[in-house]
């Protein structure tokens, strides 16, 4: 046991970082840590605002149907909260109209949703529940400079205030342009003295830009293995005002790349306040210049025009924003992490974020840890055993379909290659030709493409079928 108070196994958990992977994984240590601290380099703003430190959040969001799912049994009633914020639920087939690397996927009477809004909206509607909790403290404008402990066992963190440099953005400009400083951990003001947290657990959800594998190796600990796949992808997004009167006869439009030559897509997705965003992304070498006049060569140059016409009469509610979010990551901490230490959402795997995976991959290992903690009644090393390995179990079939997909790319660097991997290709070539008129095969690749299913569901008979004829 590190805390000085406390039953053992029961003290004091540190989360580093308060995005929404933090908070979920505080929320999910509940009543197995008699205090949880988040400690956050920004600080909070009242009401649903983008900030700083979550530079990814002006670009198109969703959680996916197993991620709601997740987070609905993490917090119950959490999904009610956020429709009345405005998320909307879209269903995969008959509200969205998704145009494939074979062609328009066929529709049928969908069971499945995912729920689209700005991420401040749902990282405010998780924030207000974490702050209901009495055992969760935050620490705002601090930030987490180094671990304490050993390379057998981590035993807290070294913290210092960081002043008035972490705030958040009043004109949603300032956020934009303050992303490369979060980013780089820039402060500009005066930073306070370096202190320390001792805890049983540490948690580390501070997102790709985590600085967990310096803070390792000062303590000696062999480097994490880790996987790395970068299809050099870069985004440019916009809020619009939805039109009086709109009639796509959906409510969003989904775009696809098409490997290996064609590697731009668009997506359009309904959030609140009566907008849409519009987020166009490009892999290496098809990636959207900067600013209006990028933004609109990219969206001419969409492989279907549905994206440039359902904007022709949309007026902008924003500037054009763009974001490189780099090298998708996968961290084995399973493997070699010391004791007292786990990683959780894009600290733990990153990915590309045009597959729309990483917030419910979070979300589904914040409730890997709920189970270990409850299981093993505590914030113990069995605690974090068990988390590792799950928390690395839900994020393997996500990273195997994206760093697949990414590995089409022929200026992808990283990712898996040989026979196997050309035939799983060819083999999804054929799922998603069924799937433009196949409603089966459809709603068996959209329950994958979900991550409520396993891609094994692809090779039961009845889809199995299907496909082999087409």
């Amino acid at each position: 046991m590190t805390s000085t108070e406390g039953t053992p196994g029961r003290g004091t958990a540190v989360v580093i970082g308060g995005g929404l992977a933090g908070l979920a994984a505080a929320w999910a240590l509940r009543g197995a840590a008699e205090r949880i601290v988040v400690v956050e380099r920004d600080r909070y703003p009242d009401r649903p605002r983008f900030r700083a430190g979550v530079p990814q959040a002006r670009h198109g969001h969703l959680v996916l149907e197993a991620g709601h799912r997740a987070l609905e049994e993490l917090m119950p009633g959490i999904k009610h909260r956020l429709t009345q914020a405005g998320a909307e639920p879209v269903a995969v087939s008959g509200d969205l109209r998704w145009l494939s690397a074979a062609g328009w996927m066929a529709d049928y009477p969908a069971r499945m949703a995912f729920l689209s809004c700005t991420r401040p909206v749902l990282d405010h509607a998780v924030l207000e529940r974490v702050r209901t909790e009495r055992s969760i403290e935050f620490l705002e404008g601090t930030e987490v400079v180094g671990l304490l402990g050993s390379a057998g066992a981590v035993t807290g963190v070294r913290v210092r205030a960081r002043g008035g440099a972490g705030g958040t953005a009043a004109d949603p400009a300032d956020g934009e342009r303050a992303e490369g400083r979060a980013a780089e951990g820039a402060g500009g003001a005066e930073r306070g003295e370096v202190r320390e947290i001792p805890a049983d657990l540490v948690v580390d959800a501070a997102g790709r830009t985590t600085a967990t594998a310096a803070w390792l190796a000062e303590l000696g600990c062999p480097p994490v293995p880790e996987e790395r796949v970068d299809a050099g992808v870069a985004y440019s997004s916009r809020l619009f005002h939805r039109p009086a009167g709109a009639d796509l006869g959906c409510k969003a439009v989904y775009l696809q790349t098409k490997a290996p030559h064609a590697g731009r897509m668009g997506v359009l997705l309904p959030v609140e306040g009566g907008r849409w965003i519009v987020s166009l992304a490009g892999m290496r070498g098809a990636e959207p210049a900067p600013g209006e006049a990028g933004f609109a060569e990219h969206l001419d140059g969409l492989r279907d025009p549905s994206l440039r016409e359902a904007l022709r009469s949309a007026e902008p509610a924003s500037e054009v924003r763009g974001f490189r979010p780099g090298p998708s990551v996968r961290r084995h901490y399973e493997h070699n992490a010391p004791a007292g230490l786990l990683a959780i959402g894009d600290a733990a795997s990153t990915f590309n974020p045009v597959y729309g995976q990483g917030i419910t991959v979070a979300l589904l290992g914040a409730l890997a840890l709920r189970r270990s903690s409850l299981r093993h009644g505590g914030i113990g090393p069995a605690t974090a055993r068990q988390a590792r390995r799950e928390i690395t179990a839900a994020s393997k079939n996500p990273w195997i379909m994206a760093g697949a997909e990414d590995a089409r790319f022929p200026a992808t660097t990283g990712g898996p290659s040989g026979a196997l991997v050309k035939l799983q290709h060819r083999f999804l070539d054929r799922v998603l030709a069924a799937a433009t008129h196949d409603a089966e095969v459809t709603a068996a690749f959209h329950e994958v493409m979900s991550l409520v299913a396993p891609p094994s569901l692809l090779f039961r008979p009845t889809v199995l079928a299907s496909v082999l004829r087409g």
